[in-house]
Formats: structure tokens, C-alpha cells, sequence
């Protein structure tokens, strides 16, 4: 007797949205674990592109829709930092330039082929086909800002100052188009995630965005978006160093402080179990950690799968 339509089978597929004149968001819906959203900007003789996606099929799908929408090779891939659903198909990039902040390149290098082996043999999240993915880290670097052009438009590429979502995150900024490439520093309808990264250094990151003026934004999960995204997330961020600082004083662990909190305005937003590893991070800001700083990472993800009723986490990659 079948047991029904695999839960991936359901999602609606991929889609190519141009967010302006030549400017492509890719949006994989449902925004959940390991599925993130891509771009591409479409020149004259060449495209560059903005992140490549989790598994080999996501990524040949997202080359695929390229082709069929600029038909034209890519030759600059902008890694917005390392995690795997923005970087797992670099390779598939074979005539590309990989261009990412420096300790992005750090991060992938120092994980190689074994990361991707580790997450899979964790049992954190739920089975996935990653395909024969093979690590591509960038080959050009930058530690504050670089100008790429396509054609004559100009794009800045721009580290987000602070570890935040990540040691490496980094923004595409279109000032002509007023577009803007967020990657993880933004999540539209999502739980923020910040166990990597900072809690602190994302408030800073996060708010230092206002001041770019974006009329669009292309989170790295989740619907494009207006600027209001920015205040939504850094409304979601303060909750957490409140719950933090509340979880702390009263004695209790990171998970028991996740299990006690009244998510209201945010209980809609998905993987709600990131909670417990932003916790985490912040309860060890609050006892000196270093933004960015090692924590045992292995207890938080145990800590969340263990709010998720104790089952790995829904990953529909």
C-alpha cells in the first residue's frame, strides 16, 4: 500500500523572479532547511551568479534555469558565506570565478569533504540526496568590500563587518536597481539562525542594512521582500538576547529557556527549533564568548533536535 506523496513532492517548485531590469531572484520554496534562494544578474555576453543551492539536482535545476532565462555562460559565482545550501554546488560552476570573504574560503577549505560526510552521518536532520557533491571553495577573496560589474552595472559585494549569521557573511548590493542580495543575514518568514555566527554582531549587521536604502531585497530564504523585512528580523534578534539574558539570570539551560518562551508574534515563523542554538550562542556572548567565538555546537544541534520532540530536524532538500 503506498504511503502517500513524498512531503518534497508537495513543495512548489523552484522560480525565476526578475526583481529588476536583469536581476534575477531564485526562489526555492519552502525557505526550510538547506533550501535557500539564489540570484543571477544577466549581462550582454555573461551572467554572474549569487550562491549555488544544497544538493546536486537543486543546483542543475538552478544552471538550468539560468540557461533558459539569460542564455548566456556564467562567469562570476558570489558565495554569500560558506554554509552548505549556498555552497554544496559550487563546482557545478566549472567556468565560473568563485568569489567569497576571505574566511569563507577559510571555512570550506578547514571543513572539506568530511563536512558534508559529518552532516550527513549526524542524524540532525532528516534524510536527504545530496548527489555527488564534490568541495569547490572560493579562489578570490576579499576581507571589507569589492565593485563587480556586469556590463556597466556596478554591484558591491560587501562583508557584513561582524560575524553574524556566520564568521563570512556577505551582501550583494545593486545601488542603481536599489536591490539587495542578503543572503543569510536575512530570513522572510523564517527563524533566523544564528548559532555560527553572533546574536550580538547580527543586530549590529542587520541594522547597518537600513542604511542602504533597499527598495528590494532577495533574502537567502523565504518570498522577495521590501525593507520592512529588516526591522521584522531585527525585532526577532532582541527577543532572543531578552530570552537570553531572562534564561540566564533564572538558572535555566538553553533548551528549558526555549521551552518555556512565549514565541508570540513569531510562532508562525518556521524551524522553530533554531531558537535553542540561537540561545546558545547568546548565553555564551553573555558569559565573555567572542563573536564567532567556538562553542560546542554538537550540544546545540542535540538541544534542538530534543525541542523537536526528539526527532531529526524536517530538512525537504
Amino acid at each position: 500500500m503506498s504511503s502517500g506523496p513524498d512531503a518534497r513532492e508537495l513543495l512548489a517548485p523552484p522560480r525565476v523572479e526578475e526583481v529588476s531590469d536583469g536581476v534575477y531572484a531564485y526562489i526555492q520554496p519552502n525557505g526550510t532547511w538547506w533550501i535557500n534562494n539564489s540570484g543571477f544578474l544577466a549581462g550582454r555576453t555573461r551572467v554572474t551568479a549569487v550562491d549555488a543551492c544544497a544538493t546536486e539536482a537543486r543546483t542543475r535545476a538552478f544552471l538550468a534555469a539560468i540557461a533558459q532565462t539569460a542564455g548566456r555562460p556564467v562567469r562570476t559565482l558570489i558565495n554569500t558565506h560558506h554554509h552548505g545550501d549556498h555552497t554544496n554546488g559550487n563546482y557545478l560552476f566549472e567556468e565560473a570565478t568563485i568569489v567569497a570573504h576571505e574566511r569563507c574560503r577559510e571555512e570550506m577549505v578547514a571543513a572539506g569533504s568530511a563536512g558534508l560526510a559529518l552532516v550527513a552521518a549526524s542524524g540532525v536532520w532528516t534524510e536527504v540526496d545530496w548527489g555527488a557533491i564534490e568541495t569547490a571553495p572560493p579562489f578570490l577573496t576579499f576581507t571589507d568590500r569589492i565593485s563587480l560589474f556586469v556590463d556597466d552595472l556596478r554591484c558591491e559585494v560587501r562583508y557584513a563587518g561582524t560575524p553574524a549569521h556566520t564568521t563570512n557573511d556577505a551582501v550583494v548590493w545593486i545601488p542603481a536597481h536599489g536591490v539587495l542580495f542578503a543572503g543569510d543575514l536575512l530570513f522572510n518568514g523564517g527563524t533566523p539562525f544564528l548559532l555560527m555566527g553572533s546574536v550580538a554582531g547580527a543586530i549590529t549587521a542587520v541594522t547597518a542594512l537600513r542604511s542602504l536604502g533597499a527598495r528590494t531585497i532577495v533574502p537567502g530564504h523565504g518570498p522577495v521582500c521590501g525593507p520592512s523585512v529588516i526591522d521584522e528580523v531585527l525585532d526577532y534578534l532582541y527577543s532572543v538576547m531578552t530570552l537570553a539574558a531572562q534564561g540566564s539570570a533564572a538558572g535555566l539551560s538553553p533548551l528549558d529557556a526555549a521551552r518555556q518562551a512565549d514565541l508570540g508574534a513569531f510562532a508562525e515563523l518556521t524551524d522553530p527549533e533554531r531558537l535553542v542554538g540561537n540561545l546558545h550562542r547568546a548565553y555564551a556572548e553573555l558569559a565573555g564568548a567572542p563573536p564567532g567565538g567556538a562553542i560546542d555546537l554538537a550540544a546545540a544541534l542535540g538541544d534542538m533536535v530534543a525541542f523537536n520532540g526528539g526527532r531529526p530536524l524536517t530538512c525537504l532538500a
